[in-house]
């Protein structure tokens, strides 16, 4: 896939297990009687296929 990927908005940030790319697919090898690529779409565990994880809550008043 080429191309940027779209800026996180609001309170998501980008999921750090899959780097944003939630959704992909793989090929099977081989082709079908029709000449098409088998292909399946494996989702990330981590965020389900959505590519963003929720921002993590800051606490007030822990220092660093």
């Amino acid at each position: 896939m080429t191309g940027s990927t779209p800026a996180a908005t609001g309170n998501a940030r980008i999921c750090s297990n899959c780097d944003g790319f939630g959704s992909v697919a793989i090929t099977l090898g081989g082709r079908d009687r029709h000449g098409h690529l088998r292909t399946i779409t494996a989702h990330c565990p981590a965020c389900a296929g959505l590519g963003t994880a929720p921002a993590r809550r800051t606490r007030e008043g822990v220092r660093a």
